[in-house]
């Protein structure tokens, strides 16, 4: 194996695939970036069994790709990381010298590394299933930041540990929870059979830092993985196994309070009671009348009281207690100026909606204080 390429291309394929590599996997081979390296290609691929990521640098006049002889191998991903960003050279040039010996240069810079047979890498199909439909890069990069947040990160019920994709007649709802909140968002899509898979959060959230550019992504499934297609980067998922509960039942269909208020006003509050905390958790108590919001936060040795002035507010006056992150995470990821919240008392889960836009929904459980 002996090339030469751009520097840039080169880097940028390697820290995208090394999103994917298990430092801590059993598998020594799992420890690095498998290159395979053709005639008018090279493709980098890395992988933790659960999340793996291919990347395919084509012979291009930004690649600037010349290949002397065709070859695998597999490279330690820290140490290749590191000397590629290290050779103070446009182009690096890589080559097998002695058996796994491998070559690694730039101007006078020279490093060599010993590498692993190819044939230890363990195999992954990256074939694409038949079902599959299109985001944009937009939509789908909204998507994660707008559900994902509120997954559980706790291992004791695996399916809360991922986002729910259930297809419905070209009805996309997206929904997590950690039992404690909710995210929900609903798009539409054309032209694909119903589905209902869980999708592992951490995975997403890794995609989100991939994708580049406002190019459209293409997102095949099938019963066990789920590929994500963006040019020249294919990323590949395991689905989470098992029944996703029954959400639906948990959103209130009626409510007795509503406000409108600015939604930097209260996300500006609670950031400012926040950090008053018992036993490490920010409990803030809100008080609701028409005139105005009271947004109080106290532990044993300090205190902090805020009032805000809401937009509308419709009901009795209410008091309701909460985790300020939760409200906070929630309020943002609306991504929205005004924001309706939505009461049925003082223990019942509340909504938070924009004014502006119903497609996405955040649902929070209020907390019993004894203050």
């Amino acid at each position: 194996m002996h090339f030469k390429l751009a520097k840039k291309e080169f880097l940028d394929g390697l820290n995208i695939v090394s999103r994917a590599v298990s430092m801590n996997s059993p598998l020594p081979s799992l420890h690095g970036i498998l290159l395979s390296v053709k005639e008018d290609y090279i493709r980098l691929t890395a992988s933790d069994t659960n999340i793996s990521i291919l990347v395919t640098i084509q012979k291009n006049e930004e690649s600037k790709l010349e290949v002397a002889e065709t070859g695998d191998i597999i490279l330690d991903s820290r140490y290749i990381l590191d000397m590629i960003r290290k050779i103070d050279s446009d182009e690096v040039e890589i080559e097998i010298l002695d058996g796994l010996l491998t070559k690694i240069s730039g101007n006078s810079v020279n490093f060599e590394i010993n590498g692993i047979k190819a044939e230890n890498y363990p195999l992954i199909d990256f074939t694409k299933p038949d079902k599959s439909f299109v985001l944009s890069s937009d939509d789908l990069k909204e998507l994660i930041s707008q559900t994902c947040f509120a997954t559980s990160d706790k291992e004791t019920r695996p399916v809360l540990t991922g986002l729910n994709l259930r297809n419905e007649n070209g009805e996309l709802k997206c929904v997590a929870t950690d039992s404690y909140r909710l995210a929900q968002k609903v798009i539409h899509i054309d032209n694909i059979d119903d589905f209902n898979i869980t999708i592992p959060a951490k995975s997403l959230n890794e995609v989100a830092k991939i994708i580049n550019g406002d190019n459209d992504i293409e997102i095949s499934i099938s019963d066990k993985k789920v590929l994500f297609s963006m040019e020249n980067i294919l990323i590949q998922t395991r689905l989470i196994e098992g029944s996703y509960p029954e959400t639906s039942r948990l959103i209130p269909n009626s409510f007795n309070y509503e406000l409108v208020v600015d939604a930097r006003d209260i996300l500006n509050a609670i950031d400012r009671a926040s950090f008053i905390k018992n036993e490490g958790v920010s409990i803030i108590k809100m008080e609701l009348s028409s005139n105005e919001i009271v947004i109080t936060s106290r532990s044993s040795e300090v205190g902090s009281v805020e009032t805000i002035t809401p937009i509308s507010y419709e009901g009795e006056n209410l008091s309701i207690s909460f985790k300020g992150q939760y409200v906070y995470e929630a309020v943002r990821a609306l991504n929205a100026f005004q924001i309706k919240i939505q009461f049925g008392g003082e223990m019942k889960p509340f909504v938070l909606t924009s004014v502006d836009n119903d497609s996405i929904l955040q649902l929070v459980l209020p907390i019993r204080t004894y203050a």
